[in-house]
């Protein structure tokens, strides 16, 4: 195609010439006299008329498929710029001429997706090299995780550069925003005011989320530091401090210690009202500090979590933690009612949770107890009942009314065949064991899938649930050729 556009009009001005001059040849032999009467050669005399509209003819075709030809090629060039110069996902970096023996042209062999390309335009930047590079997430020198953007970029982000990346033509951009911000870049922190000193004022900080594609269905937040006031003591409310989300799925309202944590907020497809995260202060004095990651996924990728989990787990084995669980000064959250995902990894049919091993396994002596009677146990596992006063057993099935761990068709692991199969979907009480009134955990099973836990409080603690921590939970995904049960 690209020989025919530009040797056609070539090949028709040769042939014009050729006419031409055979027609400057047989002029001047009429001229010279050497030709036959005129009115006796009619072919000759019909030629040296017809050859002006001939020539013209041919000219003009000449000139049509040059200039076609010269229009698709410039439509090539603008669809080759625009491609050069797309910065959605990625970004362009110019190097000189000798840095490019460096930098060749990607093999075939390998995927290009997350690789960097070396593209040359010899005609528009004969002095350039344009390097480009996937804006993907990048581990800062600081140990935090940015994007790979160019320098540029990321100063006109309003970030800073923490280290290079994609062999050395990106800075990792570590981007953080604060209070009446509008955040649509990828990858981006939520920090207090006075950030990284701590806050002590009383205020409400907001941010507002905007998609940065109309792809993105999900917002995962981090917690990087979470750290406000907790609930007060009585029924574990929120009322002091709170972390509020609007504009997406409904979020409970969360507030204390989630450092680690996380959170899926699900906004929909397609351009859709954005989302905004507040941190209400209200309390008394406290070094409150929090420093949220922000990224957005979109709906074609891997990470994106099940509809409807407010948090989501991958990989083979992992913990879990509700919010503001602490071992020794965690205080388990009233109003919460959400999901809880893991992903099903490939050839695992079932799963297994244990409760976490705490380091500070209290000893709690009931009253009218001897020293020798203690009780050794553990706090990750205390949804209901007073447990600074006494153990409490496990609870199971209806008995759990109030605050309960939903896992469907939970069952202990290692039961003996001889005891009935019971499955029991709603664990409660002080430890965790799939058996009702049973002081000792127990590792649980369950074969359903997907795998989703459901977490649910009332709004009333006191008094009869009183020092309740909520949950920790290791879980470890079961081999297909497992037996299970």
């Amino acid at each position: 195609m690209k020989c025919a556009e530009v040797c056609l009009p070539r090949i028709l001005i040769v042939i014009c010439l050729i006419v031409q001059l055979t027609f400057a040849t047989v002029r001047k032999k009429i001229k010279r006299g050497q030709s036959k009467v005129l009115g006796k050669d009619r072919p000759l005399e019909m030629f040296r008329n017809c050859t002006p509209v001939v020539l013209l003819l041919i000219y003009c075709l000449a000139l049509c498929t040059h200039v076609d030809a010269w229009n698709n090629r410039g439509r090539r060039r603008v669809a080759d710029r625009r491609r050069l110069w797309q910065t959605n996902d990625s970004d362009f970096v110019a190097i000189s001429p000798r840095d490019t023996a460096k930098h060749r042209w990607e093999s075939p062999k390998f995927p290009t997706d997350n690789r960097t390309q070396v593209a040359r335009q010899k005609r528009l930047f004969s002095l350039f090299t344009l390097v480009r590079f996937d804006n993907g997430i990048c581990g800062g020198s600081n140990g935090e995780n940015g994007t790979c953007v160019a320098a540029a970029e990321c100063a006109q982000r309003g970030g800073v550069s923490s280290g290079v990346c994609a062999n050395g033509y990106g800075v990792c951009c570590i981007v953080t925003m604060s209070c009446g911000a509008m955040i649509s870049d990828n990858n981006t922190y939520f920090v207090n005011p006075n950030y990284p000193s701590t806050y002590d004022g009383m205020d409400s900080c907001q941010i507002t989320l905007v998609k940065s594609h109309p792809d993105v269905c999900q917002y995962r937040l981090d917690f990087s530091q979470f750290n406000i006031m907790g609930p007060e003591a009585t029924n574990n409310v929120c009322t002091y401090d709170q972390f509020i989300v609007s504009g997406g799925n409904p979020v409970p309202t969360i507030c204390g210690n989630n450092n680690g944590n996380h959170m899926y907020i699900d906004t929909g497809v397609g351009q859709t009202n954005p989302v905004t995260l507040t941190f209400v202060t209200s309390g008394s004095s406290f070094p409150r500090s929090w420093k949220v990651r922000i990224s957005q996924i979109r709906c074609s990728t891997i990470y994106r979590a099940e509809e409807g989990c407010l948090q989501y787990f991958t990989g083979v084995s992992g913990q879990i933690k509700s919010f503001n669980y602490d071992p020794t000064s965690g205080l388990q959250l009233s109003n919460q009612d959400y999901s809880i995902c893991i992903r099903m990894e490939r050839n695992f049919c079932g799963i297994q949770y244990m409760a976490c091993t705490d380091d500070t396994t209290q000893m709690t002596m009931p009253a009218g107890a001897t020293i020798a009677g203690q009780i050794m146990r553990s706090n990750a596992f205390t949804l209901t009942g007073n447990t600074q006063a006494t153990q409490i057993a496990s609870m199971t099935g209806i008995s759990c009314l109030t605050d309960w761990l939903a896992i469907p068709c939970a069952i202990n692991s290692g039961r003996m065949p001889t005891i009935p199969l019971i499955c029991s979907d709603r664990l409660c009480g002080g430890t965790f064991n799939a058996d009702t009134q049973n002081l000792n955990s127990s590792s649980v099973i369950s074969t359903v899938k997907p795998f989703r836990l459901i977490f649910h409080t009332d709004n009333t603690e006191a008094p009869g649930d009183v020092g309740n921590r909520g949950f920790c939970l290791n879980y470890v995904q079961q081999p297909c050729t497992t037996k299970l049960r």
